[in-house]
């Protein structure tokens, strides 16, 4: 996995949830261009992207999209997740998995 983009209508309001998300994750940014901020751990590691859609219409939520980050909550007796959404409604998912 290289990255998966989640779109937003806001990018400063979405970089400014994800500055603290991934901050927390180990996260930091990495590249940026008009559209997008890219966030990632490290050199080869998957990253996120955030920023509108590429096709210049409005983003929303994907239904079935949901990108698990990190920890949290037994789900499965081998899956541990918690859930929440960014600003745009984006499902997220910090999880531990085993």
């Amino acid at each position: 996995l290289a990255y998966v983009t989640l779109g937003s209508n806001d990018k400063d309001k979405a970089v400014e949830f994800y500055d603290a998300v991934m901050g927390e994750l180990g996260g930091q940014r990495v590249f940026a261009n008009d559209r997008l901020q890219f966030y990632g751990t490290g050199p080869g590691q998957p990253m996120i992207a955030i920023g509108g859609p590429y096709d210049g219409e409005a983003a929303s939520a994907g239904n079935g999209v949901m990108p698990a980050l990190g920890e949290p909550g037994q789900r499965l007796p081998n899956f541990y997740g918690a859930y929440f959404r960014d600003p745009d409604g984006n499902k997220l998912c910090v999880c531990k998995l085993g």
